[in-house]
């Protein structure tokens, strides 16, 4: 086991790298897809050139022009964007190697859900996220320039059912976390199996002198546009462990869906707004996304729980919180996965218990999240006993 304060550092390390990659993958590909929707036609272009289009940024005038297939000949420097894709890969599987499979008993694995040990959970997380791409690249073999509309119910279905297996595997951190790595990874696939690859023939065939079949190009285009429309709701994925609300409920695949949809429907509405398309046009996206939104709140609302009617001394609450978080939230956890207690929360005392109830409410009693992967045992009856105490505090 790594040194709990060594392993904060990597952590962190990890994280700072893994956000400026995505910040750069996710910058580029933003831009080029706006770029591509913004391109005009006009007489006069150059032979192979599909639309041009006219930028300013920064004091400085841009002319773009964009080759359906290839130019006749090709510049002596021609930059490739493909590095911030893999790296936003790799460091967000190294994160989930740190946080996720070295801890998977506090993160990744919760009892209550499907008892695993730690080797089985990580065994099928790596078989999940191969099984996920291969099984998403057929698809796209099998449908992409044929039947387009019927490829994206199916990755739309692929991600449900990838949803719902992780949440009747993994914790509600682990299993959503699961989901964004499920659709990382085949974003950043696309572009190491396919959209690179393709290019490069395109570039090889150039070079002999041959014309390069325009399929390379339709596909690399295609496999970008499914990766902007999952952007959103990866990033969603990615930062969901802070809100128990999510994680923690019940039916959470359910939200996936509706986070995969409603995150699709803003980024085609931004995308199609940026190019200048009349909001008429595109206005019934608005309600589309509302709706979605609508639904996930009225699915999350918490339901009222019965209230524990005996009574709760502090001497009993204090005994919860000794048996079932202390382990964690104290000055000096016993817990081997922390240094210092998370967040800086502290539950030794009453006073820390006041202090910090609106976070035990909603992390220990009207949700599950706490104690992660519930490893003290901390039982229904409990959370409603340590609930009952709460709300008489002021």
């Amino acid at each position: 086991m790594i040194d709990p304060f060594l392993a904060d550092w990597l952590n962190l390390l990890l994280r700072w790298g893994h956000m400026i990659a995505g910040i750069a993958w996710i910058g580029t590909s933003f831009y080029f897809i706006a770029l591509d929707f913004s391109l005009q036609k006009r007489e006069g272009l150059p032979a192979g050139v599909g639309g041009e289009a006219w930028e300013v940024h920064g004091g400085g005038f841009y002319h773009v022009q964009k080759y359906l297939s290839a130019p006749p000949s090709l510049p002596d420097h021609l930059t490739w964007f493909k590095w911030e894709a893999y790296l936003t890969w790799v460091t967000g599987f190294l994160l989930l190697v740190v946080q996720y499979y070295l801890n998977a008993e506090s993160f990744l694995i919760d009892p209550a859900v499907l008892p695993l040990t730690a080797t089985e959970a990580i065994a099928i997380s790596l078989l999940s996220i191969a099984g996920g791409w291969i099984v998403y690249d057929q698809l796209c073999r099998l449908l992409a320039l044929r039947h387009p509309t019927l490829l994206i119910l199916c990755v739309i279905l692929l991600i449900a059912i990838a949803a719902y297996g992780f949440t009747h595997v993994y914790s509600g951190r682990g299993a959503f976390i699961h989901v964004g790595v499920f659709i990382g990874t085949t974003m950043a696939a696309n572009v190491f199996m396919v959209i690179i690859p393709n290019q490069r023939k395109i570039v090889a065939a150039l070079m002999k002198g041959e014309r390069p079949d325009p399929r390379h190009g339709a596909m690399g285009k295609q496999r970008s546009l499914h990766n902007t429309y999952l952007t959103l709701p990866v990033l969603l994925m990615m930062v969901s462990n802070h809100y128990a609300f999510l994680t923690g409920h019940p039916q959470s695949w359910i939200l996936i869906l509706l986070i995969v949809v409603g995150g699709a429907s803003l980024r085609h509405y931004l995308v199609r707004t940026e190019v200048g398309d009349e909001q008429r046009e595109i206005a019934w996206l608005l309600p589309v996304i509302g709706a979605v939104l609508a639904l996930a709140v009225v699915i999350t609302t918490p339901a009222g729980k019965p209230a524990f009617t005996g009574e709760v001394s502090d001497a009993d609450v204090l005994a919860i919180a000794q048996g079932r978080c202390v382990s964690c939230h104290a000055a000096k956890p016993a817990d081997t996965t922390f240094s210092e207690a998370p967040k800086g929360v502290m539950l030794e005392s009453l006073d820390d218990l006041r202090r910090h109830k609106p976070m035990i409410m909603v992390q220990a009693v009207n949700n599950a999240a706490m104690p992660l992967g519930n490893k003290t045992g901390m039982t229904p009856e409990e959370r409603a006993r340590l609930g009952a105490w709460l709300a008489r505090q002021p």
